[in-house]
């Protein structure tokens, strides 16, 4: 299946906090869209990776995503090298995304920053045709490389590069959200607090959608940076 976005998200959750509602917006708008957890989250204070896959598929079905998948990495402890670059590189080929999308470039989890560096280099090293893979069928696959690679933003403020207006779509977006039952807050759930299990997490996203969506002149917004400039072709592309 080819895809016009593909994420990646370093845990079930992380692209439903930094990007869902650019996500439903692009599905809204005809194009094919997927994402690849790095980790099943186990070692999340709360809930299981069993729980945590049963979220994310319930997550998925609300996006109207056309694939979500898992790399099965080692939460916590997964590295940048060459077995785990090639991991991501064969999803990319597989996929052959227009863009992607992934996790902050650096943030409170390490595992964000460190996601980000692992699928950022693997799209690029996705377009050398001397770098050998097969899919899941067994048959070489192509060299391929995303035209653009973003970067969500997410605990941390990051100054965004591009602002993108989710207005439409927020209240989709924080349903997804709380399909991950077992990590946000839910008065009835008596499991031990975490970070983000407190009602002010909750809180805090929803100033952070509001605070970008300010600065672009809308009521929500989700933020991104890039790794080269925007180009466009007409001014008025812009709003």
């Amino acid at each position: 299946m080819k895809l016009d976005i593909l994420i990646f998200a370093a845990h079930p959750d992380d692209a439903e906090l930094g990007c869902s509602g650019t996500i439903v917006a692009h599905i809204a708008a005809g194009k094919k869209v997927g994402i690849v957890d790095l980790t099943r989250g186990e070692l999340g204070t709360r809930g299981t990776p069993e729980t945590r896959a049963a979220e994310a598929k319930a997550a998925s079905e609300i996006l109207g995503l056309s694939v979500r998948d898992n790399l099965d990495l080692a939460d916590g402890f997964f590295v940048n090298d060459k077995a785990h670059q090639l991991k991501v590189v064969e999803k990319i080929r597989q996929y052959r995304p227009e863009l992607v999308i992934m996790n902050a470039i650096h943030d409170r989890h390490p595992d964000h920053g460190k996601g980000s560096q692992l699928v950022s280099e693997s799209c690029f090293l996705a377009g050398l045709k001397m770098i050998e893979t097969n899919g899941p069928d067994g048959e070489k696959q192509e060299a391929w490389r995303p035209k653009v690679v973003y970067h969500y933003i997410q605990d941390r403020y990051i100054k965004p590069d591009v602002i993108v207006d989710i207005t439409p779509y927020w209240e989709k977006k924080l349903e997804s959200i709380r399909a991950f039952k077992s990590q946000f807050y839910n008065p009835a759930d008596s499991s031990e607090n975490t970070y983000i299990s407190s009602p002010e997490f909750m809180e805090f996203l929803e100033a952070r959608a509001k605070e970008f969506g300010h600065a672009i002149g809308v009521t929500y917004g989700e933020g991104f940076t890039v790794e080269r400039h925007i180009g466009v072709k007409n001014l008025f592309d812009l709003i």
